[in-house]
């Protein structure tokens, strides 16, 4: 999950926020509405995957394994 907030209440929660951090968070600090940083967490081997999460998000199309049209085949034969 990504957390999005202005520079004040960040300056403010500061310790709060590395704790998100750790749990794997990715905070994005923005001013005004320009997104300007990002604390995410460096050592991410600690952190467990839940598998399934991104269910229902991402879409594979029926062709996806289909053979490339000609013209780009031919581009690469050359």
């Amino acid at each position: 999950m990504t957390l999005m907030l202005n520079v004040t209440d960040a300056s403010m929660s500061l310790t709060q926020l590395l704790k998100r951090a750790r749990q794997g968070e990715d905070i994005i600090i923005v001013e005004g509405e320009k997104p300007v940083a990002r604390f995410v967490l460096l050592d991410k081997k600690n952190i467990k995957r839940a598998p399934g999460t991104a269910k229902g998000q991402i879409i594979i199309a029926d062709d996806f394994d289909a053979p490339l049209p000609e013209f780009i085949q031919e581009a690469f034969e050359a």
